[in-house]
């Protein structure tokens, strides 16, 4: 009896044992099928990129939902999540989010592609807007009011949406249904029959580099495709900044330009556009134009055309050049910071290769026009790196532009707001890249800091660090011999050669 009392309890040890190694394999089994639902592995790379860069963005859009009920926002969200739509706003953001999949329920599909919601991400620098309709437009509350329109949209219509400094000086619009609460919509106080535009001026503007970049390029972009029929509605608006440029919004325009803040007025249109269209820097993407092809050749015949520039190519009088017309040099002059510290020494050996010189000195107060003709006369235009090299739009096709770029490592900032937009402005482009021993840093530092040493070391502690380091406070003086070369390689790039003399 002992013994069999002992092997049932051997037999109950072991059916324990199955028992246990039963449930632990189920449990494993059910936690790879819980896994494999829930886990992101089962996504496609292109996905999870997708869902990444949902995560990093901080767009400008915000749309407000007033349209739908809880169970249709929550289908929406469904729906965006397979399709990999950004993510709804928090309306509470100050500077909003990615325009939603629930939003694309406001596209009125008689006004837009139902692809395209009436806000949408226009290029990686900017948000656009565009309806059709009963168009009000109630400046002083930088509100439009819309019908057809089932979706409120907020937008800030400046071309640098991920810049917070920027965006801080931009005022932000409001796009609502004409019947939004009940509220009857405000009344028409004047018609027009144009295609409104709101912009802003605000950002940057008054850097020239970023008047054009973040504002007049765009502003030509989109306002091409409309013939003169749009009517600019000037949000933060600088009144000596658009009297500088009225000439340029003149061209693309048949009507006034409206300070659209301080507008007393309800102003109703057939259509309207909430901010411009971004490409490049200093640049237009022609495949990407309305109408097709527009390029930057066309803008910079809009400026010839705005300011009565004569030369439209960097070609002599003759067959050569000679006595009578020597190929002009023009210096770009700072002030400040960057400035050239031998720049007469400059002038006399450009001289002595047989170039007319020039030196310009722009600031902010500058008439566009005549410094616009100065620039225009040029065949070779040299620079440091500033914003007074933007004025390059000027200049005839085939001249040569030479950036001098300044101590520390500054190369990839120099290809890409002069360098590379110098290719479409049909413009040859040179570099004369700034030494150790030719700058004045290098009386300020020693040689074995790392201003000096080691500027990546700087690059990393941020922007600001190395802006005030190598662009507030750095001067130049080109060695004269290594600057001769690159001006007798100018010389020869320009249309019939070099001078005679």
């Amino acid at each position: 009896m002992k013994s069999n009392r002992n092997l049932s309890r051997g037999e109950g040890r072991r059916l324990g044992n199955v028992a246990l190694i039963a449930f632990m394999l189920g449990s494993l089994l059910l936690l790879s099928l819980v896994r494999a639902k829930f886990s992101p592995i089962g996504k496609t790379e292109e996905a999870m990129k997708a869902e990444e860069q949902q995560e990093m963005r901080k767009d400008s859009i915000k749309v407000v939902d007033t349209a739908v009920n809880d169970e249709t926002a929550a289908s929406a969200a469904e729906e965006e999540e397979e399709a990999t739509q950004p993510n709804p706003t928090d309306n509470s953001g100050s500077n909003g989010g990615d325009v939603s999949s629930t939003a694309l329920a406001a596209t009125d599909n008689h006004l837009r592609p139902s692809s395209k919601p009436v806000c949408y991400e226009s290029s990686r620098r900017s948000d656009t807007c565009e309806a059709a309709g009963d168009v009000r437009v109630q400046g002083r509350a930088q509100t439009i009011h819309i019908a057809p329109l089932e979706q409120e949209w907020k937008v800030k219509p400046y071309c640098r949406k991920h810049d917070a400094f920027a965006l801080s000086h931009v005022k932000e619009w409001s796009l609502r249904p004409l019947l939004s609460g009940g509220v009857p919509p405000p009344a028409c106080t004047i018609n027009s029959s144009a295609t409104a535009f709101v912009l802003s001026t605000g950002g940057f503007t008054g850097n020239l580099f970023h008047d054009y970049t973040d504002v007049l390029i765009p502003a030509f972009i989109t306002a091409r495709r409309y013939a003169g029929e749009v009517q600019f509605l000037v949000s933060s608006f600088k009144s000596w900044w658009t009297s500088k440029y009225l000439q340029i919004f003149q061209q693309l325009s048949r009507h006034e330009v409206i300070d659209i803040d301080g507008d007393e007025e309800i102003r109703c249109y057939p259509n309207v556009v909430v901010g411009p269209t971004f490409h490049k820097e200093l640049g237009v993407d022609a495949s990407k134009t309305a109408p097709p092809g527009t390029s930057m050749s066309d803008f910079r015949a809009m400026l010839r055309g705005a300011f009565g520039l004569e030369r439209a190519a960097a070609t002599p009088s003759g067959d050569r050049w000679d006595i009578r017309r020597r190929p002009r040099l023009l210096i770009i002059s700072r002030r400040s910071s960057r400035r050239f510290l031998n720049e007469r020494a400059m002038v006399d050996m450009a001289m002595s290769l047989g170039f007319d010189v020039r030196v310009g000195d722009p600031d902010v107060s500058t008439d566009v026009s005549k410094f616009a003709r100065l620039v225009n006369s040029a065949d070779v235009m040299v620079g440091v790196h500033g914003d007074g090299l933007t004025n390059m739009v000027f200049l005839p096709a085939g001249a040569v532009l030479i950036q001098v770029v300044p101590y520390g490592g500054l190369e990839w900032l120099a290809r890409g707001t002069f360098r590379e937009p110098s290719a479409d402005m049909e413009i040859h482009y040179l570099e004369y890249m700034i030494q150790l021993d030719e700058t004045s840093l290098s009386e300020e530092y020693s040689r074995d800091d790392p201003v000096l040493k080691d500027p990546g070391a700087i690059h990393k502690q941020g922007w600001n660090a190395l802006k005030t380091v190598y662009l507030d406070k750095q001067n130049v003086k080109p060695h004269l011999g290594r600057l001769k070369n690159t001006f007798m390689e100018a010389l020869k790039l320009l249309p019939h050669g070099q001078s005679n003399k």
